[in-house]
This record gives C-alpha cells, structure tokens and sequence, in this order.
C-alpha cells in the first residue's frame, strides 16, 4: 500500500501515512520550482520510506511537462541531474532510480519518450481520458526495458 500523500497533507495525512509505516509519494515533476527545501526533490526525502514518479497518471508525461517548463525551472532540472536535459524521460528516470526512496515509479510513456499525445487523465476534465494504449507489440519493448533494468543496476536498486 501506499499513502497517496499529495496535494493538501494534514497532520492527520502525515499521522495516518506514518503511523502505518506506508511510503508516501514523492513527484519529481513537482520538485523544480526553485525552492531548495522543495520536499519533491531527491536531496529532500528524509529516510527511504517513499515512492518516487516522474510524473503519475495525472501528471503530462515528463516529455510533454518538459515542453512546457519555464526557463528558470529548466535550470533547475539540469543543475538537479547535473548537465543539460536531452532525453527528459530517461533522465528524470536516472534521478528517481538514484533517489533514497525504496521504489521508483516511471511510466511507460517517460521510457518510450513520448509526449502528451500519450497523457493518461487530465483532471478536470470529462472526456479523453485513460485511452491511450500502446500501439506497438510488447517484444519492442526489450530495448528500453532493459535500458531501464541497467540504470536500476548502476544506481544499486537490486543492493537495497
């Protein structure tokens, strides 16, 4: 199980997350802002209690939120995975893999590079949502799910 934690958290989020001993979540896409102390960014996470994403099923896909960041918060993200952002999927997936959280969370899309056209939901809204499917055959996938399995290795996941 997993407390989702986001959004408004109360005392009684925080009591209820903690008193069970459940990981919260933690969002890379919402780390950027600028603030040091920002509670989404790895170098924050107190203990190893956390799921970390690169984005959630509510969330652009971290290509199209990369398309639509801010200079200054673009900044931000290349200071944090230290050098310039040229695969912001795979990048973003580096960081939460390295991160002291227990689990990493990276969707599908952020592997296969993908934009908005691939978004699951928008809140909000009534229409458009959880149709996305993949459209290539499953062995396609060898490749960059064994990209991903080799960041997993170098940033020690299998040692934890």
């Amino acid at each position: 199980m997993i407390a989702e934690d986001l959004g408004v958290i109360t005392r009684g989020v925080e009591w209820l997350r903690d008193g069970f001993s459940l990981p919260g979540m933690k969002i890379l896409q919402f780390a950027f802002d600028g603030d040091a102390a920002n509670a989404y960014l790895p170098a924050n996470y107190k203990g190893e209690r956390w799921v970390v994403y690169t984005g959630t099923h509510d969330n652009a896909t971290t290509l199209g939120w990369w398309h639509q960041l801010g200079e200054d918060s673009r900044h931000n993200v290349e200071r944090a995975i230290g050098g310039p952002v040229h695969a912001p999927g795979w990048q973003l997936s580096e960081l939460a893999l390295r991160s002291r959280a227990e689990l990493a969370v990276v969707p599908l899309q952020d592997l296969l590079e993908l934009g908005d056209e691939a978004r699951f939901n928008t809140p909000g809204t009534a229409s458009g949502n959880w149709s996305w499917r993949l459209q290539q055959p499953i062995s396609s996938l060898e490749g960059c799910l064994k990209g991903y399995g080799e960041l997993a290795a170098a940033a020690a996941r299998g040692q934890r």
